[in-house]
């Protein structure tokens, strides 16, 4: 799942630093894609820190149910199939696309029907302190966090996720997120092409939409 489908789940929660935990993972992986953190068993002397390795376990959980759920497996594909025809000579892997396609979709569908607030999302990330943060990050193993924060202030400062509103812009999104990858992953032709078939699709999951987290909660729950 993307940042905005993790926080979801913990809309409700008051800690910054548990909310930033279930998605640090990602932010991480955005910042720097060769680096590995294994934090989730360790165990700190300071309560914040280990508030954010519990938000971090949290994410890992989130993620398994979403990854094997049938809900993932079966829109993931069907989006690589009407995705495939729209990328024809480009260098992006198909299943990658289908897989990435749906959880922006997902992201999409929690603004726009107002499920989730942005705005508190940012809120959350902006009130933890860079000292805990840090003392996470190095405590987890890092050695460079300035490559992360250097990252973080501009995924804060930018606040790019509130395009996710505008359903044209799932396809823009899909390219960032390929761009870190390959280098021209589209033409401007593919990407009006992958537009027509991230809004069909969305419209087709519309109502449904709502069923996959309702099983992840349910999850989460025992």
């Amino acid at each position: 799942m993307n940042f905005l489908s993790h926080y979801y789940f913990d809309r409700n929660n008051t800690s910054c630093y548990f909310v930033l935990g279930t998605v640090l993972p990602d932010l991480l992986k955005n910042a720097d894609k060769n680096l590995i953190l294994h934090p989730e068993k360790l165990q700190h002397s300071n309560n914040l820190v280990n508030c954010i390795i519990q938000g971090w376990n949290k994410h890992l959980e989130v993620d398994r149910y979403f990854h094997s759920s049938d809900f993932f497996l079966h829109h993931s594909h069907q989006l690589k199939l009407e995705l495939i025809p729209t990328i024809q000579g480009s260098p992006v892997k198909p299943f990658f696309l289908g897989h990435i396609a749906i959880e922006l979709i997902l992201n999409n569908l929690l603004i726009t029907t107002h499920k989730i607030n942005a705005d508190h999302f940012y809120d959350h990330l902006g009130d933890c302190d860079e000292v805990i943060i840090r003392e996470f990050l190095e405590f987890s193993g890092m050695k460079e966090p300035t490559v992360f924060f250097d990252f973080f202030d501009i995924f804060k400062n930018e606040r790019y996720l509130h395009t996710y509103a505008e359903t044209q812009q799932i396809a823009y999104a899909l390219k960032r997120i390929c761009m870190r990858v390959w280098e021209n992953p589209f033409t401007p032709s593919q990407e009006a092409a992958m537009d027509d078939v991230l809004i069909a699709y969305r419209s087709h999951i519309f109502n449904d939409f709502m069923a996959i987290f309702n099983e992840i909660d349910s999850k989460l729950s025992h």
